[in-house]
């Protein structure tokens, strides 16, 4: 071994919250390198490679100095040699939680790098999520291949379907077990991966040599140490189409006030980067950033102040905002153990309405939630080149016999991310750095809180 690679082994051994678990040995040539794909032979990468999770070197020098844990990821990409061999592992691929644009070409692109990159032809979908693996729930095993997946780019949601809830670990493991699969897929978010983390877990106490691989899911972009996940560039583009409409809706009539609440449960991306795509919202709420109702500086005074210098307004709302307006209500959770969101848009709609009611002040207020049509139409053209490189990474990094990670993006490169070290937290927008800054600028709105 060179000097060079034995320093890069010695720093990797230094910092295992970022170490990604193997099966074994590869000893396998990879079939890429005997297709008629040259090309990727010059992108064949190694586990050498990193991608610094900060692009500050003078910070990384500092950080690595004092033994930051989280210094650089492995990068994505195919190996030379690979772990499974292509003719005899299977794979099992499942769609988890709420619908998102690019699902299905994600699927897509899964199954045609498995057939075409490594000649694997044994690919099991299982239906509805996690209740495809249990026996009770009677739902099928759909069989992937090129016919199958070939058309499903044009139609949005999941050809797998999806649910919702956790499932009992021991026979979801069970389930692979019976089916032989070596390489287990799992498309989700934050609580897919809670979940996929406790199946590496347990097929690892078993001996099993079952590699899980995550590929993050979440429209609302808030998975930890993921800098972009797919079907956000979707749904900012479609949520500009109806702030266009809620604004030419507010600009028709006398006081028109367009209210459009957009997706985000407790991080605000969607709302803020579509207020900035389309600036004519003029005020953007989410759930990172508290306001007040009521007073000189509250919002209602301000949308007031608003309507009498330019006789209409627009406002974007993320779904988890001002949940400190329902505190009096009881909690209920979905089957995933969320807590079930109180709606603030109908809230912000009875409030607005009832406080111009009280000033003798006619409105016209209409009321746009795009938020299921957005979910679960097709993807865009950025969100589907986006979904193909993501997935064919997944592919080559569960080839190689990687386990209990999933494959990010990060620093405009595409990462090998220990489950660890994401699930369980959330990123989110942060109220003083640049993003709600352009905000605050685009819209004029202030700070909407009164003086302490």
């Amino acid at each position: 071994m060179s000097d060079q690679k034995s320093d890069c082994l010695e720093t990797i051994e230094e910092y295992p919250e970022t170490a990604i678990p193997s099966l074994g040995p590869r000893r396998i040539l990879s079939p890429l390198l005997g297709t008629k794909r040259e090309h990727v032979r010059e992108c064949f990468v190694t586990d050498y490679d990193r991608v610094l999770i900060d692009v500050d070197l003078f910070r990384v020098e500092t950080l690595i100095e004092r033994g930051d844990p989280l210094a650089a990821f492995e990068l994505a990409g195919p190996r030379e040699q690979i772990y499974f061999d292509p003719s005899k592992v299977k794979c099992a691929l499942t769609t988890c939680g709420g619908l998102c644009p690019g699902l299905n070409d994600v699927i897509r692109s899964i199954v045609l790098e498995l057939i075409y990159g490594y000649g694997v032809h044994n690919i099991f979908g299982i239906r509805y999520g996690l209740q495809g693996f249990i026996s009770k729930y009677g739902h099928d095993i759909m069989h992937l291949s090129p016919e199958s997946v070939g058309q499903i780019l044009a139609t949005g949601g999941s050809i797998l379907g999806s649910s919702r809830g956790p499932q009992p670990i021991d026979e979801i493991v069970d389930c692979l077990e019976r089916l032989n699969a070596g390489i287990l897929f799992m498309i989700g978010g934050d609580g897919t991966l809670m979940a996929a983390t406790k199946i590496a877990d347990t097929i690892a106490n078993r001996g099993l040599k079952i590699a899980v691989i995550g590929i993050p899911k979440t429209i609302d972009n808030d998975i930890y140490l993921v800098s972009r996940s797919f079907g956000f560039d979707t749904a900012v583009d479609l949520a500009t189409q109806a702030i266009i409409g809620a604004h030419k809706e507010s600009e028709g009539y006398p006081n028109g006030i367009g209210l459009i609440k957009l997706m985000g449960r407790y991080s605000g991306f969607i709302a803020a980067t579509a207020t900035l795509a389309q600036q004519d919202v003029n005020f953007a709420l989410i759930p990172e950033v508290d306001f007040d109702l009521d007073g000189p500086k509250g919002f209602l005074q301000s949308l007031e102040r608003r309507l009498k210098l330019r006789g209409h307004a627009v406002i974007v709302v993320a779904e988890g905002t001002g949940q400190k307006f329902f505190l009096d209500k009881k909690k209920d959770h979905d089957a995933s153990g969320n807590i079930k969101l109180q709606d603030i848009g109908i809230f912000l709609k009875e409030i607005i309405s009832d406080y111009f009611q009280s000033k003798e002040v006619d409105i016209s207020l209409k009321y746009i939630d795009p938020s299921y049509i957005i979910r679960s139409l097709p993807a865009n053209a950025n969100d589907r080149v986006f979904c193909s490189a993501l997935a064919r990474n997944a592919v080559h990094a569960g080839m190689a016999g990687k386990t209990k990670m999933m494959v990010g993006y990060w620093n405009d490169r595409f990462a090998h991310i220990p489950m660890a070290a994401s699930a369980g937290r959330r990123k989110q927008v942060n109220p003083r750095g640049r993003l709600w800054s352009s905000v605050l600028e685009a819209t004029g709105q202030g700070l909407l809180k009164n003086p302490s």
